[in-house]
């Protein structure tokens, strides 16, 4: 027996792995679960996109609905739903758009009419328009338009365009709040849209609804030729009258024997004597002057006048000379007068002291007229003239008002306060007003003649121009660029855009010129879209 033998059977080759194998197959198993994730949101969102798109779509129709259907031809014919003329022609759709420019322009309902409304309106003229009954924001009904009511305005309505883009929505109660998509406000209302072209009128003027401008609370003012009298307002303080100013000084040396009673604030007369004093100068020409008065007849009269003389150069009194001539002797001191009447602002006088020549002894100033220095800015230093009537009020004394006239305008600027100063002479006859008392003036600036005025409040100051908005009825406005001139009490002069015959906005016009500037911009940004 034979045993064969059989080849070994092989075994399967098994493939070893290297060691990163694992890490790459995550890998592939990550990329794969995020690229069906993307592709799953990118699907959605172009789902969602084209939702939003659809939306929008629908929003706007129910924004713009159909009101009525009218005859194509032009005719009186108006229908609620589609049909056909005899001609087999499609009666026009008549939209909420192409109705609200001639909304105001309906007559008021009938008391009682047998006809069904068409649509309903608002009641304060405005381009509101509800299918159904409704009321507005004050509570008032809308008023419903039936078909016989809109038949005198289908002509116009026949030529208006069709179409048009809603630019923006605006609030329904007026307010100054405006969104690019349609919503509802606080109370549910919803928003108005705002056609291309509405409310605007060819000549570039802006037409509002009556009833915004009532709620609004637009008043305008017919401009008028009026005299500008401006007041030009400055602080000042009271000084001295310097001409009437004087100090009392001796010319020579001399020593003060007495001083009467002459204090500081005291009030004296011209001629009262303030102080007795000794002058060896003085006593000197006085001996020589009695001593030529008794040889006159005998002597030169020419020394008389000469010794005479010496005594007014040393500015002795008049009663002292005419006392040496009366008593035949020279009196050993002198009573020293006051120059003038007034009050005394300073005494340096003592008792025993020595008085050099020209030493102030006493300084007077009569009050009885006063100076009011003022400080008026640069900007109204062209404005000031002499002869100016002014008024003015001191601060400790409320109640009374002092009057005068500018005297003189200094010529020079202040270089730290950029003022000029004013002088203006006030009459004191009760020494009411003292120096360095603070005051504040009211200069009265301008003439008398007439010119085109318009209310300070009509005027929209933009920093580089100016502008009113001209009212030409029927709400409509107009922008209008001005040149100004002067201001003063509550006008200002218009030298150029204004004439006698305008009428201007003088309240609420900055709610006009916003609304205005937002419906520009939106036009122009929807200009940019549509370009896009």
């Amino acid at each position: 027996m034979s045993l064969q033998r059989h080849p070994p059977q092989q075994r399967p080759e098994i493939e070893i792995m290297p060691p990163y194998a694992p890490i790459f197959g995550a890998l592939a198993l990550a990329a794969s679960v995020t690229a069906s994730v993307l592709h799953a949101s990118h699907s959605d969102a172009a789902h969602s996109d084209a939702a939003a798109s659809e939306h929008s779509t629908r929003a706007a129709a129910l924004d713009d609905p159909i009101l009525f259907y009218r005859d194509p031809m032009g005719g009186t014919d108006i229908s609620r739903q589609p049909r056909k003329d005899e001609m087999g022609m499609d009666f026009l759709p008549v939209r909420r758009s192409q109705l609200a420019p001639f909304v105001a322009k309906l007559p008021d309902p009938p008391a009682a009419a047998s006809e069904e409304p068409l649509f309903y309106r608002d009641p304060m003229g405005g381009d509101a328009i509800s299918a159904a009954p409704r009321k507005d924001g004050m509570g008032m009904d809308f008023l419903p338009v039936r078909p016989a009511d809109l038949r005198a305005i289908l002509t116009k309505l026949s030529a208006a365009p069709r179409g048009k883009r809603i630019l923006y929505y605006r609030n329904p109660m007026g307010l100054p709040d405006v969104s690019a998509v349609p919503k509802k406000d606080s109370m549910g209302m919803d928003y108005t849209p705002v056609y291309e072209g509405e409310d605007v009128e060819a000549d570039g003027a802006l037409r509002i609804a009556p009833g915004k401008i009532q709620r609004a609370g637009v008043r305008s003012e017919l401009v008028r030729r009026r005299p500008i009298v401006a007041e030009i307002r400055a602080p000042g303080a009271v000084q001295v009258d310097e001409r009437r100013v004087a100090v009392v000084a001796t010319r020579s040396e001399a020593f003060i024997e007495k001083v009467f009673e002459a204090t500081t604030g005291a009030r004296v007369a011209k001629g009262q004597p303030l102080a007795r004093l000794y002058s060896p100068a003085i006593a000197a020409a006085a001996a020589d002057y009695l001593a030529f008065s008794g040889a006159r007849s005998s002597g030169d009269p020419s020394l008389l006048e000469g010794v005479r003389r010496k005594l007014e150069t040393l500015n002795a009194p008049a009663e002292f000379i005419a006392e040496i001539a009366r008593s035949r002797r020279v009196p050993a001191s002198v009573a020293w007068p006051a120059p003038r009447d007034g009050l005394i602002l300073e005494r340096n006088a003592v008792e025993g002291m020595k008085a050099e020549a020209g030493q102030v002894l006493f300084r007077i100033a009569d009050l009885s007229v006063v100076w009011a220095l003022v400080d008026v800015s640069e900007h109204d230093y062209a404005r000031l003239r002499l002869g100016q009537p002014v008024e003015i009020r001191a601060r400790g004394l409320p109640d009374r008002i002092f009057t005068g006239h500018v005297t003189a305008i200094y010529p020079q600027i202040n270089r730290e306060t950029r003022t000029a100063r004013v002088r203006i002479e006030l009459p004191n006859p009760d020494l009411t007003l003292r120096p360095d008392m603070y005051v504040e003036a009211q200069i009265g600036s301008g003439d008398q003649n007439a010119v085109v005025a318009a209310p300070e409040s009509a005027v929209i100051e933009t920093g580089k121009r100016a502008l009113v908005l001209l009212d030409k009825g029927d709400g409509r406005f107009e922008p209008r660029e001005v040149t100004l001139g002067r201001h003063g009490e509550g006008f200002v002069e218009v030298r150029s855009g204004l004439d006698e015959s305008d009428r201007v906005v003088t309240a609420a016009n900055f709610l006009i010129d916003s609304e205005s500037n937002l419906r520009a911009a939106l036009q122009t940004l929807a200009g940019v879209e549509t370009a896009r």
